[in-house]
């Protein structure tokens, strides 16, 4: 029987992502991801729990993505593979962390958030629509 790892998240970003480069040449991107859940409990009181994701990201292109478009509190999909590693701490304690992985096959991620280009372009779309709509009011009450 096969199995499956995969971990999806959309969430906001806790501090902007920390680019690394790697000895082969390669750059890779860290950064952590909020998740929340809201619910009310018995006595109607509101509740929320967050979680947090880190996230390590070794695909080339999605590097490019995060470095450009991710920022501190960006909304973002992810998409990889969950693993935990080992490491030694500068304290010499052995320690472990549990992370999302976005390689190079089989993974994703997204940028939620518009940028300021399409902002922009959405703002122009918007004006055009209004002076159209100005145009037809216009041509409705000229009498011939």
């Amino acid at each position: 029987m096969s199995t499956v790892n995969r971990a999806i998240i959309v969430g906001r970003l806790g501090g902007d992502p920390k680019m690394r480069d790697l000895q082969s040449g390669d750059r890779m991107a860290s950064f952590s991801v909020a998740t929340s859940e809201r619910w009310r409990d018995a006595t109607g009181e509101r509740k929320e729990k967050t979680s947090w994701h880190n996230v390590v990201v070794f695909n080339r292109t999605l590097v490019e993505v995060a470095e450009k478009y991710l920022h501190k509190g960006s909304r973002c999909y992810v998409e990889g593979k969950m693993e935990t590693r080992r490491y030694t701490g500068n304290d010499n304690v052995e320690r472990s962390i549990t992370e999302i992985v976005v390689g190079p096959f089989n993974s994703k991620l997204l940028a939620l958030d518009r940028t300021e280009e399409e902002d922009h372009e959405a703002a122009l779309a918007q004006q055009s629509r209004q002076r159209e709509r100005e145009r037809d009011e216009l041509n409705d009450t000229i009498p011939f």
